[in-house]
Formats: C-alpha cells, sequence, structure tokens
C-alpha cells in the first residue's frame, strides 16, 4: 500500500467539481496565495531573530516585534482562511476536507495568542515567553505541512480529472 500512488489510496477527491469552482473563482484564494508565503517568511525571519536572542542576548526588541508581526500576519491568514473556507465548503471552519488542519491551527493560533498575552501583561521572563512563541512555531510548522500536503492533493486530484477528462 505505501507503494501506490497517494491517488490511488485515498477514496475521494479533496474538492468536488463545484467546490473546485468556487476555490477558483474565490477572491480569497489569491488572497490565501499570497499571504502564505508572507506568513513563512516573517516565520522565517522571526526564528532567526529568536535564536539569536537566546544563543546571544542581543536583539530581543527585534525578537519581539518579528513575533508580534508573525502573530498579526497569522490574524490575517486564519481570518481570510475562514471566509475562503466559507466560500468553498460552505462552513467558516472545520469543513471535512480541512477538519485537522483546522483544528492543528486552533493550536497554533492559541499559542501565538498565548505569547501576546505573556508579553502585553508581563507574564515570564523573555526566555519563557519566546519559549511558548517557539512552541507556536513548531505547531505552525506541522500545520504549514499540513497545507503544503493538501496542496499537493489538490493538484494530484486536478491532474487525475485532467486525465480523466482527455
Amino acid at each position: 500500500m505505501l507503494d501506490q500512488p497517494i491517488r490511488a489510496r485515498r477514496t475521494a477527491p479533496l474538492y468536488t467539481a463545484e467546490q473546485r469552482a468556487r476555490r477558483n473563482a474565490s477572491p480569497w484564494t489569491l488572497v490565501q496565495g499570497v499571504l502564505a508565503p508572507l506568513q513563512f517568511l516573517v516565520f522565517f525571519v522571526s526564528v532567526i531573530l529568536v535564536v539569536r536572542y537566546l544563543s546571544t542576548g542581543a536583539g530581543l526588541p527585534l525578537a519581539t516585534a518579528s513575533i508580534v508581526l508573525k502573530t498579526f500576519v497569522l490574524y490575517a491568514i486564519m481570518v481570510t482562511g475562514a471566509i475562503w473556507e466559507k466560500d468553498v465548503f460552505g462552513k467558516y471552519l472545520f469543513a471535512p476536507a480541512f477538519f485537522w488542519e483546522d483544528a492543528v491551527s486552533m493550536v497554533v493560533i492559541a499559542l501565538h495568542t498565548a505569547y501576546l498575552v505573556m508579553l502585553l501583561g508581563k507574564i515570564g521572563d523573555p526566555v519563557t515567553q519566546l519559549s511558548v512563541a517557539l512552541a507556536g512555531y513548531a505547531a505552525y510548522v506541522i500545520n504549514a505541512a499540513q497545507f503544503v500536503w493538501k496542496l499537493r492533493l489538490a493538484r494530484l486530484d486536478s491532474a487525475s480529472s485532467a486525465e480523466v477528462a482527455a
């Protein structure tokens, strides 16, 4: 079973023909396509700044600003992603096709929000606060991998649909 192509192991496509049409017509698809790489870029720079602070003790204001920026980009992608999900699947969150991605996204949001609460409430020292941010970043990596996987599945589905139509 492991040597079978991915599409051969799955029983249903990620999108129905109607959902694919709604996905392609939704302006939020483009918004997600812009915000996702932007979020990754902010994440990548932020990781460097956080690790720099944790290893040298230098640059806490930059590390902090980068985490706050990452959190606001995350909020933007989550809100617009929920609107996209409503456009495509008729539900703002937890549509069956993206249930687990949404579930892990809630963990990501919770950890990023916990960091902001700690920062603004002056709860814990900077290392503790940054540790919470890094836990959020670890969850984000898992979540990003989930979405990249779904993007791959969607492309395989599109290729299969094109083969069937030909």
